[in-house]
């Protein structure tokens, strides 16, 4: 990766030669889905999709480009797998079918739920290769063929006379598949793919043919989520005129029902691994329609999804009513910016950070909870996927100025999952009714706390604060008791353990404003002590946070640039050692003062780390590093901005409009890695308006250096908050002023709660720091 002073010299290069006047002002709220490409971030390691979902839908129908099992036939790990978080990928030319669930921009995975593909000809039951070395029922595409906006996916499959198009409401898929030749027509129903597949990930499968154009069934599956159940219902527009099945599992007991030839037109089919198919004549550009209902409670619960959402066969109604819906939530805020191409990336990001946490709930308000058992919600929506240390940072944070009351009911189904919780913990990492334990931290606390700091919601504030504290108490959680004993988390009893002593230290102080907001003295005093332990892992004599062992002392093998096995996780001692976003006045102090943190960040920024040193990691890579600093992964968005509390904000300024314009873009590479379901694109979408959210549960942001030329922001309550860049270019990257409403801000900060009484923050911009 180049070095810092390459990518500045060559941005301010290129925007010197740039002599076109700036965008017209912000006028009227336009069409902003124009700008959207959700093949943003398709290629390498964004791990997006680019199928149809309305927003925080349920449903994220989108094509699935290979079959990569998650073990080689040796049973090691296959890290192929890993490319395939989404299902797709850019530089494939193959699609196997359209799955009805997908994450986005994930780090590990699963789901890939309900995959159906349309053929014709010889039936074929296999996605990529027949027993026989026959080809699969895969077909192969190309990219021109191929189209993608909100709400919307097409295309043509080159293998068949078939072109596809798909669309989605909140729970519910709708494909439309238009036969451009007469033939005998498949849809393959494939029951046995799923991503991250291995042996025995399929628990059970059942399918019902209640009629000759409906079916009902659900899946179980045992990955990521060890124990999820899909629920589900497929309307045809046609009925079948035949179906049957394929199992691919051993079958060594089946009752009396070996009396029947199940294998074609039983109205019943169960098992681990299975295929379906049902077929049809069609003529010469006959459409078939299909709806795909999802539920995590049962397929009556399916069935009232569909018949509530899409009663009706009118798939451009519903491809227009899901466009209304991402126009809706994405003109929340409004840009102008100094390229136009720079829209595409800014109103991308507003999407990739509005798929994910998804609606978890049928129509009527009952859905599967933690202890699967079925609840009803009261008084909120329920959600899930929870990628929680990724999304506390800015996901959350941004969700409090565009999506309130969304956020409020994401906290609400944070604490039924406590709730229903054996273990009467907050998610860590959440998703389907499951806590799949991913990663590190409670930072469900972190979103709580950012809200109450914000005056965001109306969950009881007490029985926030008493979830965190029982979370914060569960000894047998990666390493609590010995953090509770000896003030950090020792290595040789935990890995990882410097990370974990950091971000329980920062989770407390979290727990600390609850406390105080709630007016319990004695759990505030707790707290803001174990806030504190950040010191406990920080060696004066290296100028480093390092693993430190039970018995007192600091491990002697230990090399600070390594992000494999030193007592990090996902990054080293020079990014996440950096980590103590509730005290950073004092972290400055205690690693030398003002002057020795900018050195220590400007080497950060300019020094080359050599590739044996993320060599282990698949989630950081070469997309996503400038120097030593990685942007493609969580721990360090916050780093840029640390030289505000050094006296050097015009660093800041100059990092982050460097980051802007070198690690993101609106092509297929457009993300410099995992966009881990929209905290990459938060992080732009935060920054891009001049502003960040450093500490999430202060009420307070830091200020940037804002990419736009001006933004509007049509804010829940009411108020429009106008943001101007006056003076803004390429090359105007520093600040001499902000102001908000007339009124200068000082020290580089600006607070929630003035930007909520609306008005308008003016940002002066200069090509010269300092001025």
């Amino acid at each position: 990766m180049k070095n810092l002073r390459y990518f500045l010299v060559c941005f301010l290069v290129f925007a010197c030669k740039q002599t076109k006047e700036l965008p017209k002002q912000i006028s009227a709220i336009a069409d902003v889905t124009q700008y959207v490409n959700p093949f943003v971030g398709t290629s390498k390691m964004g791990h997006v999709f680019p199928g149809a979902t309305a927003p925080f839908g349920m449903v994220q129908l989108s094509p699935q480009t290979n079959f990569e099992r998650l073990h080689k036939a040796d049973g090691t790990y296959n890290g192929t797998t890993y490319e395939y978080c989404a299902g797709y990928q850019y530089r494939d030319s193959t699609i196997i079918g359209f799955a009805h669930t997908n994450f986005s921009g994930t780090g590990h995975s699963d789901l890939g739920d309900i995959l159906m593909m349309p053929t014709t000809g010889k039936l074929v039951l296999d996605p990529l290769q027949t027993e026989r070395g026959e080809k699969g029922f895969y077909s192969t595409f190309s990219h021109d063929k191929e189209t993608a906006s909100p709400g919307y996916y097409s295309v043509a499959l080159d293998s068949y006379p078939i072109e596809v198009a798909l669309t989605a409401s909140d729970r519910v898929g709708m494909h439309q598949y238009t036969f451009t030749q007469a033939s005998e027509a498949h849809i393959v129903l494939d029951m046995v793919y799923n991503i991250y597949h291995y042996d025995n990930k399929n628990v059970w499968t059942s399918i019902r043919v209640e009629n000759d154009s409906l079916i009902t069934g659900y899946r179980q599956t045992k990955g990521w989520a060890r124990d999820k159940k899909v629920f589900f219902a497929i309307a045809f527009s046609k009925p079948f005129k035949s179906y049957g099945h394929k199992k691919y599992d051993k079958v060594l007991y089946d009752g009396f029902y070996r009396r029947f030839q199940q294998e074609e037109n039983f109205p019943e089919m169960a098992g681990k691994d299975l295929r379906a198919y049902f077929n049809f004549d069609v003529d010469k550009n006959e459409q078939i329609q299909v709806k795909v209902a999802l539920s995590s409670v049962s397929t009556a619960g399916a069935i009232r999804n569909m018949e509530a959402e899409i009663p009706h066969w009118n798939f451009q109604q519903v491809a227009q009513e899901t466009k209304d819906k991402w126009q809706s939530e994405l003109a929340k805020i409004q840009v102008e910016t100094i390229e136009e191409e720079d829209k595409t990336t800014f109103y991308t990001a507003m999407y990739h950070a509005s798929l994910s946490p998804i609606i978890y709930e049928d129509v009527d308000g009952q859905y599967r909870g933690l202890d699967q058992n079925i609840h009803q919600s009261d008084g909120f929506i329920n959600y899930t996927i929870f990628s929680l240390w990724d999304t506390y940072r800015a996901l959350h944070p941004l969700l409090n100025i565009t999506q309130p009351q969304r956020n409020n009911d994401m906290i609400k189904s944070m604490l039924a999952h406590q709730e229903q919780s054996v273990h009467k913990m907050l998610p860590i990492w959440s998703h389907y009714a499951n806590e799949n334990w991913c990663m590190i931290g409670y930072h469900a606390t972190s979103v709580i706390a950012d809200a109450m700091a914000k005056d965001v919601g109306d969950f009881d504030l007490q029985q926030a604060l008493d979830a965190s504290t029982t979370t914060a108490t569960v000894r047998y959680f990666e390493g609590i008791g010995d953090y509770i004993d000896l003030g950090y988390v020792p290595e040789d009893r935990s890995h990882s353990s410097v990370s974990k002593t950091l971000e329980y230290a920062y989770n407390d102080w979290c727990i600390a404003q609850m406390a105080k907001k709630v007016g319990d003295s004695t759990a505030y005093k707790t707290y803001m002590q174990r806030s504190t332990n950040y010191k406990n892992v920080y060696d004066v004599d290296i100028g480093f946070m390092r693993p430190k062992l039970a018995n007192g002392s600091f491990r002697t093998n230990f090399d600070p640039l390594d992000t494999h096995g030193q007592g990090f996780i996902e990054g080293n001692a020079w990014n996440y050692g950096l980590y103590v976003p509730q005290d950073i006045p004092n972290m400055v102090d205690i690693m030398g003062g003002k002057a020795r943190m900018t050195q220590q960040l400007d080497s950060l920024f300019t020094m080359e780390i050599a590739d044996k040193y993320i060599a282990h990691h698949e989630d950081i890579t070469r997309d996503g590093i400038i120097g030593n600093y990685v942007h493609g992964n969580e721990p360090g968005h916050h780093i840029p901005y640390l030289y505000n509390w050094t006296g050097h904000p015009e660093k800041t300024q100059e990092r982050v409009r460097m980051i802007l314009n070198s690690m993101y873009g609106p092509n297929v590479d457009g993300l410099c890695g995992n966009d881990d379901a929209g905290q990459m694109s938060a992080w732009y979408i935060f920054s891009s308006l001049g502003f960040y959210p450093v500490t999430p549960g202060s009420s307070y942001y830091a200020l940037g250096s804002p990419a736009v030329v001006e933004a509007q922001l049509q804010l829940q309550n009411g108020n429009t908050l106008k943001i101007l860049a006056k003076n803004q270019s390429k090359t105007h990257v520093y600040v001499k002023q902000v102001s908000l409403n007339g009124k200068v801000l000082p020290n580089h900060q600006v607070k929630h709660q003035e930007l909520m009484q609306g008005g308008e923050l003016v940002f002066e911009m200069s090509d010269t720091a300092g001025n």
